[in-house]
């Protein structure tokens, strides 16, 4: 695999106090993986977050340091644990070992293996080797640089916030929201930063809901240490807002919701506890 697992940009300590993260962006997709597949391409895009590193320019342009996957979803789910896969979808492998989280089981884990509607995704079972490289060559590293920029963050501006940005498939309902909040129900960030997002994208205009249906994956959870200042918030924005309707291509409604994260970032980077008043931009 040729292409760089990931890019970032402006990870400078000194810029802000915010970091972003784009796990499920990518969309470079190797010719040899998409061999091993048993159906088309076409039925495996829903696993993107489609176009969602788009969400992000206004951030990048303002110098938010930012990190963006450019390996699928496909090959490996950046917002899983290392160990989240199902061991019977492994060549060789059989239950019994660590427990197997519900979205492994379903096909979702560390590497995705079945879809709702579509079925089994691959030829054949995985082989050990090559979840074992992608893990060494893309999981450990993306953490590893993401975990950095929060660091330096924190240390350079008292407490740290990570935007984990997603976009959703669209929720039905009445009341239905634009986007989601995640924080664990209240483990990954303080009170106080949740509710300013909140109130941030409703003076927006956005329908808001929090924890529901998506409360935050294994990069908040992972990254996240309010007790030291380090807070995160995984954010589910609705497909609709900025593709049209076969989520396939952007629509004019994209510059709303870049200006929506960036206007995030940036007031919610002044507002967080613990922040040095004299820090540095």
């Amino acid at each position: 695999m040729t292409t760089q697992p990931f890019h970032t940009h402006h990870f400078d300590p000194m810029t802000g106090p915010v970091v972003i993260s784009l796990p499920h962006a990518g969309r470079a997709y190797d010719p040899a993986v998409l061999d091993e597949l048993r159906v088309p391409v076409s039925s495996v895009l829903p696993l993107e977050d489609r176009y969602a590193d788009r969400l992000t320019d206004a951030a990048i342009t303002a110098r938010v340091p930012t990190i963006i996957a450019n390996i699928p979803r496909l090959v490996i789910d950046l917002n899983r644990a290392p160990d989240d896969i199902d061991p019977v979808s492994i060549r060789g492998g059989i239950g019994g070992g660590v427990p197997v989280s519900a979205k492994a089981r379903a096909g979702l884990g560390l590497i995705p293996t079945r879809l709702w509607g579509v079925g089994a995704l691959w030829k054949t079972a995985l082989d050990p080797a090559i979840v074992s490289k992608r893990v060494r060559t893309i999981h450990t590293p993306y953490h590893a640089a993401l975990a950095a920029a929060v660091q330096a963050a924190r240390q350079n501006h008292g407490s740290a916030l990570l935007l984990d940005i997603h976009s959703m498939p669209p929720v039905h309902g009445d009341d239905a929201p634009d986007i989601v909040i995640g924080d664990r129900f209240g483990k990954t960030a303080a009170a106080r930063v949740t509710a300013t997002a909140e109130a941030i994208f409703k003076e927006l205009g956005f329908r808001v809901a929090l924890n529901a249906p998506y409360a935050g994956g294994y990069i908040v959870t992972r990254h996240a240490a309010p007790l030291i200042g380090v807070h995160a918030l995984q954010i589910e924005i609705d497909r609709r807002l900025y593709l049209n309707a076969a989520f396939d291509e952007p629509t004019k409604g994209l510059a709303r919701v870049q200006y929506a994260v960036l206007t995030l970032a940036e007031r919610l980077g002044d507002a967080l506890p613990g922040r040095f008043a004299a820090a540095a931009e």
